[in-house]
């Protein structure tokens, strides 16, 4: 079974976003985290807008949990290994960000960031916020 041109530039033209998101991604995170600048020093509402988050990811968890009827002790446990995944994230983050400053100079650090800012922005401008293609686009590029 033979696919036309036409399609398979359809199926790449679909496709090559989403790859180019997924090659890039470690970066996206380090540059992402990279432009938030570190935690300590941002200030008290830094750190009252990440608490208030926690406590809203905590309670939507405990509804969830309800949902589900989960007992008491098995929500204790799911919460410790919450916490625990959070911590190695952060931990794999920071070495990321430590690894990525160890390859890349400052400028050349800006400029992967602007260079993704501009892929990202590109991104959603064809697909938008939820990550499906714009149908005007589509047409678009099959004439």
């Amino acid at each position: 079974m033979k696919i036309s041109s036409a399609k398979k530039l359809s199926i790449r033209q679909l496709f090559a976003p989403a790859l180019l998101a997924i090659a890039i991604m470690p970066l996206a995170f380090a540059a992402q985290a990279h432009s938030h600048g570190d935690r300590e020093g941002q200030g008290p509402d830094h750190e009252r807008m990440e608490e208030r988050m926690e406590e809203r990811m905590e309670e939507r968890r405990q509804e969830v949990y309800e949902r589900a009827d989960i007992s008491a002790e098995k929500q204790a446990e799911l919460n410790q290994a919450h916490t625990e995944h959070r911590e190695a994230m952060n931990a794999l983050r920071e070495d990321h960000r430590g690894r990525v400053a160890e390859i890349l100079t400052e400028e050349e650090q800006e400029a992967l960031r602007s260079a993704m800012q501009e892929a990202h922005e590109e991104y959603r401008g064809k697909h938008g916020k939820r990550g499906y293609l714009n149908n005007s686009d589509e047409n678009a590029d099959s004439e």
